[in-house]
């Protein structure tokens, strides 16, 4: 080892000697000037082998000069691309209502960071086909020696905002417009979490697993965007500072979406003191945007639509529309595998839907692990009539995973059930993240059902208890909790959207695209054989 120390230092010297020689001796044949407006060279050259490193470079200033200048006429501007013109696209075609200006300004900052990103695509390094492994390889052994600063020249966007207001649309728009080749993923906030404890398993044992971990992240995504940023549970709070300060060294580049501000993130949660520095690594690496708006577009579709029944003890009519659902496939209990090899039992499924009383979902300790092994991947066929089903029922394929879920007596949601309430909302997320479809008996409309549950503020504007009003006797029985306050109005919103006729409609489409692909598949193969 120490015979290797020598010789990278021996090799150190000799390419420092060698780069003062060539200086040195450029400097005494001839003394150069560029012209960088013109990108060309004031006075001829008389060396050939100078000329020959130089040419190159005088040419592709030219070039970059050239292309700014046309940008800069608007030569170009018909080949623009990003989010922004995207937006404008769909506006025009009639796909999107027209944002308000909070839209409308959060896209230029997307749009921003889009054009930001393109010109710095080698500096950020996200081409994935443009380093071999090799190459990957030694710049890792040379930085063991050489410690170099591997921060992105581009800082994120963290975007935060009420609820409805766009903040998914918007950056789905962002990421959709990204070229194909980049290094880079979008995942639910959630589920990234997930994954990060998944691969801290994998390397339990080492000095410092989270470096590895941010390292194979990083190796897989450059540009990460993490959807519905929002810190509840203590594990995740302890490990997230340490854990993006490995992954902004090595070059990550975060786009977020968010309810809260970064300064209310896990807002008095236990330990928070050990949390507050991921704040402010958060606000260095990102650009922090607030989405202004006060519509929620989620309650502009046409609600009520959906299988959301609002009664008491209709156990009767749940299991009806479940078996109508189904078709002629009988119900049987199921185990679906979720993470690290656990199981979830199944009270009844068939033909991708799962039947489950609330009290089996979301009163046992289950988490967004359990809810994603549930309903990740888990499309077959869109059912929308009893005839359809009849006919594709020979055709449909076997899974472990379910597109509908029919849930049954959603309780009122307090102090009493807090817990049962945080799993709730974790179960609408994933249910949304995953396009699923909810048929569900509830005591309340999705507003009554959180209509307890209020943030620390709210609970300062309410009229204090009086004698005659003892906590005993309070039937509003009330949980304040910040944490929750805030996340019930994205499960309202969404729960509402749910219930839509337009999300039920996106339902039906992305399960006729599936059900094509399976039958373009199936084809395929049988012309195979």
């Amino acid at each position: 080892m120490m015979r290797f120390v020598r010789c990278v230092r021996q090799f150190r010297s000799a390419f420092q000697h060698g780069r003062s020689s060539f200086h040195s001796d450029l400097s005494g044949r001839q003394k150069i000037s560029i012209n960088w407006k013109t990108g060309g060279v004031s006075k001829p050259l008389h060396n050939a082998e100078i000329a020959r490193y130089l040419l190159p470079l005088s040419i592709v200033t030219r070039n970059l000069v050239t292309d700014s200048a046309k940008v800069a006429n608007g030569v170009q501007e018909e080949n623009r691309a990003g989010p922004l013109v995207e937006y404008d696209r769909r506006i025009a075609e009639g796909e999107l209502v027209d944002g308000d200006n909070c839209q409308v300004g959060t896209l230029r900052e997307l749009q921003r960071l889009y054009d930001e990103l393109v010109m710095s695509a080698d500096a950020c390094r996200l081409d994935r086909y443009a380093a071999s492994e090799k190459a990957g390889r030694s710049r890792w052994l040379w930085s063991r020696f050489i410690p170099q600063s591997s921060y992105s020249p581009v800082k994120g966007l963290y975007l935060y905002g009420g609820v409805g207001t766009g903040k998914t649309m918007l950056m789905d728009l962002f990421f959709n417009q990204l070229p194909d080749n980049w290094r880079k993923k979008r995942i639910h906030f959630h589920d990234f979490m997930l994954d990060v404890h998944s691969r801290l398993q994998r390397h339990k044992g080492v000095a410092d697993p989270l470096e590895v971990v941010a390292g194979e992240i990083s190796d897989e995504a450059i540009l990460l965007c993490l959807d519905e940023f929002m810190v509840t549970d203590v594990a995740d709070a302890l490990i997230l500072n340490r854990l993006f300060k490995h992954l902004f060294c090595n070059g990550t580049i975060l786009v977020s979406t968010s309810n809260r501000a970064p300064d209310k993130l896990y807002e008095g949660g236990l330990q928070r003191d050990l949390f507050l520095p991921f704040i402010s690594t958060l606000k260095e690496r990102c650009i922090v945007h607030e989405i202004g708006s006060s519509i929620d577009y989620r309650k502009m579709t046409s609600a009520e639509q959906g299988f959301y029944f609002i009664e008491k003890d209709a156990s009767g009519l749940l299991k009806q529309k479940f078996q109508h659902l189904i078709g002629e496939c009988t119900a049987v209990p199921q185990e679906v595998e979720v993470v690290m090899g656990r199981k979830l039992q199944v009270p009844l499924g068939a033909n991708g839907c799962a039947y489950f009383p609330f009290e089996e979902l979301c009163d046992k300790p289950l988490g967004a692990a359990d809810y994603f092994g549930l309903f990740r991947n888990g499309w077959l066929y869109n059912i929308v009539s009893l005839e359809e089903h009849v006919n594709k029922v020979e055709a449909a394929q076997v899974t472990d995973k379910f597109h509908t879920l029919a849930l049954e007596g959603v309780p009122i949601f307090g102090l009493h059930n807090r817990t049962a309430a945080y799993r709730f909302v974790t179960l609408v997320d994933v249910m949304y993240e995953n396009k699923a479809r909810l048929l569900c008996t509830a005591e309340g409309s999705p507003l009554q059902l959180f209509e307890r549950i209020v943030t620390i503020a709210d609970a300062q504007n309410m009229a204090p208890r009086t004698s005659s009003r003892s906590r005993k006797n309070d039937e509003f029985d009330l949980c304040v909790d910040n944490e929750l306050g805030f996340a019930k109005d994205r499960s309202i919103s969404r729960l509402t959207e749910m219930n839509s006729r337009e999300y039920l409609e996106q339902y039906d489409s992305m399960g006729a695209e599936k059900q094509q692909v399976s039958q373009d598949d199936g084809d395929e193969k049988a012309l195979q054989a």
